[in-house]
């Protein structure tokens, strides 16, 4: 018997999500890749990625924001630069892939 792995990420986009935020209203930033509504989560975790959830967070005020699209942030939900290494820049987008299928 296998232990099952946790599900991963997917990187839903290669570059970060300018965002307009507004202060004291609560946001939920996808962290399975799978959201059809980028970068916030749309409920697909709960299918693609059982295990999964949203980082949910609350701004205390308007800002606008860089929200990560690849998923891999150390500064989650925040872009923190990752997309630009090797194993992002060179991924196939899973989208990507589906038009190749």
């Amino acid at each position: 018997m296998h232990p099952t792995l946790p599900p991963e990420a997917i990187i839903a986009s290669k570059t970060p999500f300018k965002v307009e935020l507004i202060g004291g209203k609560r946001y939920s930033w996808c962290t399975c890749g799978h959201s059809k509504k980028q970068p916030f989560c749309d409920g697909s975790h709960k299918t693609k990625a059982p295990g999964m959830a949203p980082h949910r967070f609350v701004p205390e005020k308007d800002c606008t924001v860089w929200l990560c699209g690849c998923k891999y942030t150390n500064t989650a939900p925040f872009c923190d630069g990752t997309h630009k290494m090797e194993f992002i820049a060179s991924a196939t987008l899973a989208e990507e892939s589906d038009l190749k299928s």
